[in-house]
């Protein structure tokens, strides 16, 4: 009987797989959402165990996806499009690669202070980048992203489409929803400082070196 409970229960403990890939996508159109299903569930799924949430956002950037990726692939310059970052040190002979950290301050004003972050992949050819954070004065924990950045084009445009997922313990004393809320808002500032940003690069003629 005790052999049976314990079994349930860990049944019970199993992660639960996200479903992104599964519905559409606030940010996305319809036709976006079917082009990047794939990607969706290849990349931006998660399993989501017991005190855990997920969640997937996108942004439109209208500009080339060689100059977007030029700035989200810089593991070690977050504070070019990351709003709370006050700055971000690396270690002598970062390479970009995987594996490498970096140790980021924090802005004052949130319930954080350092976050020490690893490199868990970066694909130029795929362009895709994710990070943990390991480490740091901070309430994330076990906060693992990916961002993907994706080319489209249709009726004689091109443009940017970028996603961003993550998985994250929930805090202690903090609801699901609450803590959805506050990294969704966190990650939504960032992709639209990363779009200005990118879109000012073309305007300014700084992003033609990425486009050639």
């Amino acid at each position: 009987m005790e052999k049976a409970e314990a079994s349930e229960e860990h049944e019970q403990k199993q992660p639960d797989e996200t479903t992104h890939h599964q519905a559409s996508v606030a940010g996305l159109t319809q036709d976006e959402f079917y082009e990047l299903r794939g990607v969706i569930a290849e990349f931006h799924t998660y399993g989501v165990g017991l005190g855990q949430c997920s969640s997937l956002l996108a942004q439109r950037v209208q500009a080339p996806s060689n100059v977007v990726w030029s700035v989200v692939r810089r593991f070690d310059k977050p504070q070019a499009y990351k709003h709370f970052i006050k700055s971000c040190a690396v270690k002598e002979g970062f390479a970009n690669a995987v594996g490498d950290t970096r140790d980021v301050n924090v802005i004052s004003g949130l319930p954080a202070e350092t976050s020490t972050e690893r490199l868990d992949v970066v694909d130029d050819e795929r362009r895709v980048m994710g990070f943990s954070i390991i480490g740091g004065e901070h309430r994330l924990r076990n906060y693992r992203s990916v961002t993907t950045v994706h080319e489209l084009g249709g009726e004689g445009r091109i443009w940017t489409v970028v996603l961003e997922s993550y998985v994250v313990d929930v805090p202690e004393g903090n609801t699901e929803d609450d803590t959805r809320l506050f990294a969704d808002t966190v990650v939504r500032l960032n992709l639209q400082k990363l779009a200005s940003v990118a879109e000012s690069m073309v305007r300014d003629g700084e992003g033609m070196s990425q486009v050639m």
